[in-house]
């Protein structure tokens, strides 16, 4: 795992360890701290002050973190946690921070940790600041991943070219009143193009404004959109072609 110095305390919890060498002395090889909340669950950290050798931590700090209480985890899925355990570096007052680890929790797997954390000979040199008047500082980030259910299926369909042509007769004579064409299928939608011969809203008058439209959009699913490229071309005199650059449509639902 990747480090960090940051000067930020640990959100969740710190342990503060005074006369440590008596861990030793005493033949105490496991601390376990008291409970703290973090993400709905309660949990506890885990300290092997001489290393865990039964996971090969031997001359480290070992350290875990491990889910409290009775058996939350038999009584549901795994919950995946972001962890970061943080040392106090008492000379530069920083902390050095494990950067976060995504793992998962279940009930087969109570605990999750680092077994080899430090080099003890590295957190024993009064220089380095971790371990100062026989007093160190330890801390913990705990952060539950829960999803909300939030998030978006995208289908892209490959469809082949579709041409539609609408034919308008008179055109002169048709005032100022939307035209609109015959409903048409293309990718397993309906579409179909209005007009208005005089121009709408701000080309009032002044243009002729055409455009395409999904029909039927409210029946989509709440947040859904459709996206469609199309070119819409205007044939005059001769068979010559007015073609306005492509374009891409998106339709919202509301």
């Amino acid at each position: 795992m990747s480090k960090e110095i940051r000067d930020v305390v640990p959100a969740h919890y710190v342990l503060k360890i005074k006369s440590f060498s008596l861990f030793a002395k005493k033949n105490m090889g496991k601390y376990e701290s008291g409970e703290f909340e973090a993400g709905g669950y309660k949990w506890k950290l885990i300290l092997y002050p001489n290393g865990d050798k039964s996971r090969n931590g031997e001359g480290h700090i070992s350290i875990y973190l491990a889910i409290s209480g009775t058996n939350p985890l038999q009584l549901g899925g795994p919950i995946h946690v972001a962890v970061r355990f943080s040392l106090y570096d008492q000379i530069c007052d920083r902390y050095l921070t494990e950067q976060e680890r995504v793992t998962r929790f279940h009930a087969l797997k109570a605990e999750w940790g680092v077994p080899r954390y430090m080099p003890l000979k590295n957190f024993a040199d009064p220089s380095n600041g971790y371990l100062v008047d026989d007093t160190c500082i330890f801390g913990v980030e705990v952060f539950v991943i829960k999803s909300s259910g939030v998030g978006e299926c995208l289908t892209l369909k490959a469809s082949a070219s579709y041409t539609h042509q609408w034919k308008i007769s008179r055109l002169p004579s048709l005032g100022e009143d939307y035209l609109y064409s015959d409903v048409f299928t293309v990718g397993d939608h309906k579409w179909k193009v209005w007009l208005c011969p005089r121009g709408d809203y701000s080309n009032r008058g002044q243009s002729l404004s055409i455009s395409l439209g999904l029909v039927e959009a409210d029946k989509l699913v709440s947040g859904q959109k459709v996206n469609a490229r199309y070119v819409i071309r205007l044939k005059g005199p001769n068979n010559f072609v007015h073609q306005p650059e492509g374009k891409c449509l998106v339709v919202l639902t509301s």
